[in-house]
C-alpha cells in the first residue's frame, strides 16, 4: 500500500538538499592547484621511500639465504 505521506518526505528532502548545497564553500582554481600539487609530491615521495625499503629488504633477505 501507497501511503501519501511518502512525496511530501521526498520533496522536502530535495528542497533540504538544495539549501544544504548552497552553504557550502567551493574552493577557487588556485587553491585546488595547490593541494593537488602537495597530494602529487607527497606521493611520489612515499612511493620512493616504499621503493627503497623493498630494495634494502630484498638485498637484506638476499644476504640472509646465502649464508
Amino acid at each position: 500500500m501507497a501511503n501519501s505521506n511518502e512525496k511530501p518526505a521526498r520533496t522536502s528532502f530535495f528542497k533540504g538538499l538544495k539549501v544544504e548545497f548552497k552553504k557550502i564553500s567551493w574552493p577557487d582554481k588556485e587553491s585546488i592547484a595547490k593541494q593537488s600539487a602537495v597530494v602529487v609530491v607527497i606521493a611520489v615521495i612515499l612511493g620512493l621511500i616504499i621503493a627503497i625499503l623493498d630494495f634494502i629488504i630484498k638485498y637484506g633477505v638476499s644476504i640472509l639465504t646465502s649464508i
